[in-house]
This record gives structure tokens, C-alpha cells and sequence, in this order.
């Protein structure tokens, strides 16, 4: 027999509302995510813009909410008037971050006309690296204000004639990383984001504004940073980043498949950090996270290698991992993690979207094509609706060598209260025995139905799409599933994500 796990599902009980934030992603000048990636224009599908039409469809059906751009690490090197007016006349530079070079065919008014066409709300980020204040003053004038100024007007000449009114601000990338170009101590960059923060209000005082937090929970600094960052510059933004990556190590696939609890511990360290500032401070509001880069991301393999010495490429092939199902699995509990935490974690981006450790992979004006990590995130961006409920939940659990003991169940429940759909997103973490789940729903009312239980997994969960083929490993139907006197019953196998709906 199975062993089995047990959930009670109570609408009394809610952690906070669905964020189509949460299902953000990123776009960065980093390899072949813009050019050749979003960016293709000898593809049959370009459009006007030279965006490809087969990766918006794809973005679209992803469900991507928003996308922080231009980076990451590149944007600490950036000169945003680079990649302005007629393409023609735009400068070659170096990109120090990924010893590349880019020809600045995409910039400012290519991205917000892409995020247009995608449907998407843009996050932006301004370089604190090598520049400072003015530079990002002067971005936030060309895509925020009306007219009658220099960088303004420059946008209208540029055929744009109405502001961008973007919200979302970034205050730089992972200033803490010795790696960063223009690298700060926690006391350096945070008078420098307060400064900017302030700045930036005096042109738009309802931005919302992101401070950099730590580049990842293993960093030396950890904690301290984001306490002394806080400290500084609590009252001039709204969110604090956090940034985290995972793999599977020397063979534990135990300890990857649980990732889902360190991403709880991190998000848990710096909520604590922050309302422990709050506290100090005597501050009357709350700062939220922005976890704006998340994935799996193999960083020890040759994909992630970049050139050196005199060669720099334009969009070099860079840290295109092939996803498996255990990838799949991974990204289905992190998104769990993110929703579970939706009342402090009030954005998120999948870093990347395309071709850069991403979930839709391209072939230079040829194939598109869907990874096993598009299949979590799309449907629980399609499916996670209302508010996110408290699970009370029973479990087995099992030894990992990073983690120690975890439940082999990790899973989150949401409910729209006006269309009366339930959601249940549920990983069976074992590499081994599958889980009879069954979920108390009595609460909920008598009325419910089973509308659908999908499971992805395989017998090989090291199974990977390519572009011939990309479908033999597909989210099905999970016939197990029963719902019978308010209780639904459903098996997990091992090394599984499932999602099952019902219908109130």
C-alpha cells in the first residue's frame, strides 16, 4: 500500500491573494535570450519590430505576468541611451558581464513595444554599478514623463508619444557580488539606492521601488547585508530582492528535490530581517520581497562557460541547460514555496525566459519549442486563482543529506471565491514511493466537483525535450483521482507535480 499524506482545505483560513506578479520572468542581454531569442528578424514569424510571433504565443501561453529587464549582471555595466534612437547610429559595446558584445539592436523602446505585443507589465532596472543617480533620472524621463524636457521629448521624437508610465524599479543587481561590476559594500550601495530612491520620487512619487537584498542565502553576508541595507533605506522603498538558484549536486536528487525548503528558509530570514528593521525603525509599513531570479540552473556545467581573452561574441550560446522532469518537478515546488509565502513575497521572476537557463528554447530562425520546466508554471499561472489557503497538512517524510528530514508532500490550495474553482498544486518529493493523498474539503461546501487532476512525470525523470522532440513527456491525466463524500483522493507517483481543480 501506498503511503499516504493528508490535507484540510478551510476558506477561513487565507494567506493572501494570487499575484499575477508572482509569474513574472526576466529578460536579460545575456546570450541568445533577446537576439536570436525574443529578438529574430530574418524569422518567418518576425513582425515589423523583429520580434518572433511562435515566442510571444509561447510567453502568452506561459502566463508570464511581468519581465524585469535589462538584467541582471549586464544592466551594471549598461548605458540605456545606447540603445535608443535609429538602430542604425547605435554603438557596439562591450559587455563586461558575459564577454560579449552587444549591438544595442534592442533597448528602452524595442522592449516596452515587445512587452505590448506580449501582453506584460515591465519591471526595469537602473545601473548602480559603474553609474549612479543622474543615469537613472534621466531613464525615468524619457519613459515616465509626459513632455517638454530634454529625454522626454527625445522619446516623442522617437515615435513614441505617450510615457511608459513604468511602476516597477530595480535599484541595480546583486551589488553584494564581489562578481558585479561596480561591486559595494552593504554601506556604500545603500546611501546610493537611497539617494536614487529619493531622486526618483521627486519625478514619481508612486513608483514602486526594489532595493537589492542578497545575491543568495550562501552569501558571507547574508543577512547583514539586507539589515544594513533596510536600516538605511526603509522609508524610500517598497521591496527588498532575493535571488536563488538550485541544482542537483553529486547525485543527491533527494536533497534537490526538497529546494522548495531552503527557498522557505530564505524567504522566511528576510521577512524576519526586515520586520525586524521595521521594529527598530519604528516604521508604520511593511517591506515586501521581490524574489526577481529563481531557477534551476546548472552553474558547474559547460553551458555556463563564457569566452575569454579577444574573443566577444554577439549572442554566444550561454547557459542554455537542458531541462528533465526532475528540473520540472523542482520548478512546480518553487512555485508552491513563492504562492505559500504570496502575503511577503509580493513579486517573482523566472530568470530567464528565453534560451538562458529558460523554459522556451529557439533555434536561430528556425524551431521553437517548450522545456519540461513550461509545464508547472504555465498551468499554475493558468489555474492559481483568488486567494492562496493555508494547508494544514499531515505527511511522511524522508532523510536528506542537505535538508535533513522533509515531507515527502510538499503542496498549496487556492480559491476563487466568485467563480468558486479550487486549485490544488501537490509534489510527491520521494524518489521512490508514490502518495495516497487524500484532501479534507468539507469546509469548502458540498457543492464541489472534480473538474480535472493532471500529474507530470516519468518512469526516466531525466527524460528531456528537444526541438524534435518535445511531447513525449506531457502533463496527464491522472486517473486516480476520486471525490467522494467532501474528500478528494488522488495518487502521487514519485518524482511527480500535479495539479487538480475543482469547481464549486
Amino acid at each position: 500500500m501506498p503511503a499516504s499524506a493528508h490535507l484540510t482545505l478551510d476558506p477561513a483560513f487565507v494567506v493572501g491573494p494570487v499575484r499575477r506578479r508572482t509569474f513574472g520572468s526576466f529578460v536579460e542581454h545575456l546570450g541568445r535570450c533577446v537576439y536570436t531569442g525574443i529578438h529574430d528578424p530574418g524569422h518567418p514569424t518576425a513582425d515589423a519590430d523583429g520580434f518572433r510571433q511562435d515566442v510571444i504565443d509561447l510567453v502568452k501561453e506561459l502566463g508570464v505576468g511581468t519581465v524585469r529587464y535589462p538584467g541582471g549582471n549586464f544592466v551594471s555595466g549598461y548605458r540605456w541611451e545606447d540603445g535608443i534612437g535609429p538602430v542604425e547610429q547605435r554603438p557596439r559595446r562591450l559587455d563586461l558581464a558575459w564577454h560579449s558584445t552587444d549591438p544595442n539592436t534592442v533597448g528602452v523602446d524595442e522592449f516596452m513595444r515587445w512587452c505590448a505585443k506580449a501582453d506584460i507589465e515591465p519591471m526595469m532596472a537602473v545601473n548602480l554599478g559603474t553609474r549612479g543617480v543622474q543615469e537613472a533620472l534621466d531613464l525615468l524621463e524619457y519613459t515616465n514623463v509626459v513632455g517638454g524636457t530634454h529625454f522626454a521629448d527625445l522619446r516623442r521624437s522617437h515615435g513614441q508619444e505617450e510615457p511608459y508610465r513604468i511602476r516597477m524599479w530595480c535599484l541595480g543587481n546583486e551589488m553584494d557580488g564581489p562578481w558585479q561590476i561596480g561591486h559595494k559594500t552593504a554601506e556604500e550601495y545603500a546611501r546610493l539606492a537611497k539617494e536614487t530612491a529619493n531622486a526618483m520620487r521627486m519625478v514619481d512619487p508612486d513608483l514602486e521601488l526594489v532595493v537589492c537584498g542578497s545575491s543568495s542565502s550562501s552569501m558571507p553576508t547574508f543577512g547583514s547585508w539586507e539589515a544594513t541595507v533596510l536600516a538605511e533605506t526603509y522609508e524610500n522603498i517598497d521591496y527588498v530582492s532575493a535571488h536563488a538558484y538550485y541544482q542537483e549536486k553529486d547525485g543527491d536528487l533527494a536533497s534537490f528535490l526538497a529546494s522548495a525548503v531552503d527557498m522557505d528558509r530564505f524567504i522566511e530570514s528576510v521577512v524576519a530581517t526586515a520586520d525586524h528593521v521595521r521594529a527598530v525603525g519604528r516604521h508604520e509599513k511593511r517591506i515586501n520581497i521581490s524574489f526577481d531570479e529563481w531557477n534551476v540552473w546548472y552553474q558547474d556545467r559547460v553551458a555556463s562557460d563564457i569566452a575569454k581573452g579577444d574573443d566577444w561574441p554577439v549572442a554566444p550560446r550561454l547557459l542554455e541547460d537542458r531541462y528533465n522532469v526532475a528540473d520540472a518537478v523542482v520548478v512546480g515546488s518553487l512555485l508552491i514555496s513563492l504562492l505559500r509565502h504570496t502575503d511577503r513575497v509580493h513579486s517573482a521572476s523566472l530568470a530567464q525566459l528565453v534560451n538562458v537557463i529558460a523554459p522556451i528554447m529557439t533555434e536561430p530562425g528556425g524551431r521553437v519549442w517548450k522545456q519540461t520546466t513550461f509545464h508547472p508554471f504555465s498551468l499554475t499561472a493558468k489555474h492559481a486563482q483568488g486567494e492562496v489557503l493555508q494547508v494544514a497538512l499531515s505527511s511522511p517524510t524522508h532523510s536528506t543529506a542537505r535538508f535533513g528530514e522533509v515531507t515527502s508532500l510538499d503542496a498549496v490550495a487556492t480559491r476563487d471565491a466568485e467563480t468558486g474553482a479550487v486549485s490544488l498544486f501537490a509534489v510527491n518529493r520521494s524518489t521512490t514511493e508514490p502518495l495516497e493523498l487524500q484532501v479534507s474539503l468539507a469546509a469548502l461546501g458540498g457543492n464541489l466537483e472534480l473538474v480535472e487532476a493532471l500529474t507530470y512525470a516519468n518512469d526516466d525523470h531525466t527524460w528531456s525535450a528537444t526541438a524534435d522532440d518535445s511531447e513525449s513527456v506531457l502533463p496527464e491525466p491522472n486517473g486516480s483521482a476520486r471525490l467522494a463524500d467532501g474528500v478528494l483522493s488522488v495518487t502521487l507517483p514519485p518524482i511527480s507535480w500535479s495539479c487538480v481543480r475543482l469547481q464549486g
